[in-house]
């Protein structure tokens, strides 16, 4: 790598930090904002707020905010898997699981999508892609079976959240094969939107959310999610990917758990010991192993 090359990657590097510790900080956040708010009508009411912010960046910098039918479709299946899925369930999720199970769930998609390529794509996984899948499974096992393999329902119906989004974000990434033509910003404020719009209009049949109930504190998260996780980390994440291989900051995302997990210990006091440590490592591994791109297939692979 030549001096130029180190030099152009600095602020990719740069802008893949702001976005693993935006969305990072998003996990403790979560849990405070469960304490006043139900899961859905919450993470629905940041995502629309989020999109129109998004729709006004987008109209500023002087994108078409405007998608064709043809497109549309496309654009409504990323919603359902890279939103509705991926940031409903993950959040669903937090209300029977510490932040260290759910964001090791959750960040076990790659490895998912590896699986899935095998029959949406024949792209059979190689003995990497095997040892991944190990590696990752052997550390939920070593987080979840800490205190006993016995869950009671609540905690069942975490882990299948969790691994839900997990799975369905997984599949949207290899069913959507080829790149939606429409500008990036718009495209993130469309599918904020249209993801998230489903989620307020659940959690207001079904959750039955308590206005009065939040609180300074909760404000300030509902704030935060709207304005960091799902705006500026957005926009951060197209940066970095101006500037490094999408493989380089797809690994580089797996600061995103490890920094959620340290935080969640700092700010709400969850166990960080070394069952916790040794989760991390097997699990983040093995995804680390799934994101790798080798440079040529071995034999046997």
């Amino acid at each position: 790598m030549t001096h130029s090359t180190t030099r152009s990657r600095w602020p990719g590097l740069i802008f893949l930090f702001v976005t693993a510790v935006g969305w990072a900080l998003n996990w403790p956040a979560m849990k405070v904002l469960l304490k006043q708010w139900p899961p859905l009508f919450s993470r629905g009411v940041a995502g629309v707020a989020a999109a129109l912010l998004l729709g006004a960046i987008a109209t500023a910098i002087g994108e078409n905010t405007r998608i064709s039918r043809q497109v549309m479709p496309r654009v409504v299946l990323a919603a359902c898997t890279n939103v509705f899925a991926w940031m409903g369930f993950s959040t669903l999720s937090m209300k029977w699981l510490s932040v260290s199970e759910g964001a090791l769930l959750v960040y076990t998609m790659p490895v998912w999508a590896m699986l899935l390529a095998w029959p949406i794509q024949s792209r059979r996984p190689t003995r990497r892609g095997f040892a991944a899948l190990a590696l990752a499974l052997a550390g939920v096992v070593v987080l979840l079976g800490g205190h006993g393999i016995a869950f009671d329902a609540g905690k069942l119906a975490g882990i299948g959240f969790a691994l839900s989004a997990a799975v369905l974000f997984a599949l949207g990434t290899v069913v959507a094969r080829t790149a939606v033509p429409v500008a990036p910003v718009t495209l993130v404020a469309w599918q904020v939107g249209i993801g998230c719009v489903p989620m307020v209009i659940a959690g207001l049949l079904f959750e039955h959310p308590d206005f009065a109930a939040l609180k300074a504190n909760g404000w300030a998260v509902l704030v935060y999610m709207a304005l960091v996780p799902m705006g500026v980390c957005y926009l951060a994440w197209f940066a970095t990917l101006r500037y490094l291989p999408p493989e380089v900051a797809s690994i580089g995302m797996l600061l995103v758990p490890i920094m959620g997990i340290v935080a969640a210990a700092i700010a709400l006091g969850e166990p960080l010991g070394a069952r916790e440590a040794a989760a991390m490592a097997l699990t983040l591994s093995g995804v680390g192993l799934a994101l790798r791109r080798p440079d040529a297939p071995s034999r046997g692979e």
